[in-house]
């Protein structure tokens, strides 16, 4: 982190070392026979607060990670396990606004996962050694640094960002360290060591996994979870690239028309569902039975239904999407088009349609929306689905009980909504009945 201590360099350059057991398991902590450094911890959570203050969608981080005094650690590092180390020299010749600043840097390398991030990066590189340490540390601060200081927080002296090396803003680490080499530009910030929470690589003064005062990984999930909660529930005061952390963080790309169509077939395949007797062809049994034919068992493919919501709150292009989700259902059930029934809603039903081909059915409507129409609608179809899928922004108000059939909901996302004259309008919620499946 910036402002640079007065301490020898560590070789940065040269070829990267192999790995060896020191880089596999954390370095051993500080003699403890050592006295207690002083430092100034009124100061410290002073710039702690600013910090929360001026970023207040990341208090609960700030607030979570716990202070280690250290002698040893150059300006202030953290761990993987959310402890602080801070040099009481250094805190005492910084003011407290600068502090301030250094605080949300260092969270901001464990919010990102820098260190999980960065153990992946050398494995599948096989780049490791103090070199390729100093890279990683470079390259999380460039992500960090481009848009962490202004609005009451100082740019510190030193500071590393992407225009240091003639680079863009708004990249990842990743992409920094496919970019940034070492050489004799760069000793001058062979002191730069944001600890183990950067790399996880284990330092001199880490308390390591056995040590007191660290968050359990759930406990650092929790922590992540609130800060991108926060992160959303104000988006016009958030960074754009804190906006796609918290869009990311806890929603990764999920394959979700797979996920469509097991729920479907997990649906149609149901206890109960198409399930008949046949004479056609004989029982395995009847050859334990002389003189008499007992039936077999057959079971019957399950007829769906579909329910696209037409309202003017679904665009073209969902409407496009939903298409291509009727054809994936078709092949969930084994291609039989002729099981597959297809009902346009909005505030009103039409009738189950038939699907022969993707031209044929007509998707119209464009007014408000009223799913419980499109299910009464559906149910009172012959013959009887055994499965409905609803696709549809969830917008809409649901029947109030259960459907005497499986249901799956097929959501095109969106952000909640309010109405301008009514504050505490709220959608309903999705009925705890269906299989929700989140598209695109």
């Amino acid at each position: 982190m910036p402002r640079r201590p007065a301490r020898a360099p560590v070789p940065a350059s040269g070829p990267a070392a192999p790995p060896g057991p020191a880089d596999d398991l954390p370095a051993p902590p500080a003699a403890a026979d050592e006295p207690p450094p002083d430092l100034d911890l009124d100061k410290l959570y002073a710039a702690r607060l600013l910090a929360a203050r001026a970023r207040p969608y990341l208090a609960s981080a700030l607030f979570a990670l716990h202070v280690v005094p250290s002698r040893h650690v150059p300006t202030m590092a953290v761990d993987p396990y959310w402890r602080c180390y801070a040099a009481p020299a250094f805190v005492a010749v910084t003011p407290v606004e600068e502090l301030a600043s250094v605080w949300v840097h260092e969270v901001s390398h464990l919010l990102r996962d820098h260190h999980g991030r960065g153990e992946k990066y050398a494995r599948e590189h096989d780049d490791h050694g103090p070199a390729a340490r100093l890279r990683r540390n470079i390259a999380g601060d460039c992500e960090i640094n481009d848009d962490a200081f202004g609005h009451g927080l100082p740019v510190p002296a030193g500071v590393v960002t992407p225009s240091t090396f003639g680079l863009r803003d708004g990249q990842l680490m990743e992409e920094y360290l496919a970019q940034i080499r070492l050489g004799p530009h760069t000793e001058w910030l062979t002191w730069l060591d944001c600890g183990s929470g950067v790399d996880g690589h284990g330092r001199a003064w880490d308390l390591g996994p056995g040590g007191s005062w660290k968050l359990s990984p759930h406990e650092r999930d929790a922590v992540r979870f609130r800060v991108a909660e926060g992160i959303r529930g104000r988006p016009g005061d958030v960074p754009e690239g804190w906006r796609r952390w918290a869009e990311k963080a806890f929603h990764p790309p999920q394959p979700w028309r797979q996920l469509l169509g097991a729920a479907v077939r997990a649906a149609a395949a149901g206890g109960g569902t198409g399930g008949d007797y046949t004479y056609g062809r004989p029982g395995r049994r009847s050859a334990s039975v002389p003189g008499a034919v007992l039936p077999s068992l057959r079971r019957t493919p399950p007829r769906v239904c579909v329910i696209v919501d037409t309202s003017g709150s679904v665009s073209d292009a969902e409407l496009g999407s939903a298409l291509l989700e009727i054809a994936a259902i078709s092949a969930a059930v084994g291609g039989r088009r002729d099981l597959v029934g297809v009902l346009a809603c909005d505030a009103a039903a039409d009738t189950v349609r038939p699907l022969t081909a993707a031209h044929d059915i007509p998707l119209i409507g464009g007014g408000g929306t009223d799913l419980r129409e499109g299910f009464h609608r559906a149910l009172r179809s012959r013959p009887t689905p055994d499965v409905v899928v609803a696709l549809t922004d969830g917008q809409t108000p649901w029947p109030a009980h259960a459907p005497p059939c499986r249901s799956v909901i097929g959501l095109f996302p969106r952000p909640p909504r309010i109405r301008e004259h009514d504050p505490e309008y709220r959608p309903a919620p999705l009925p705890d009945w269906a299989r929700v499946v989140t598209i695109g």
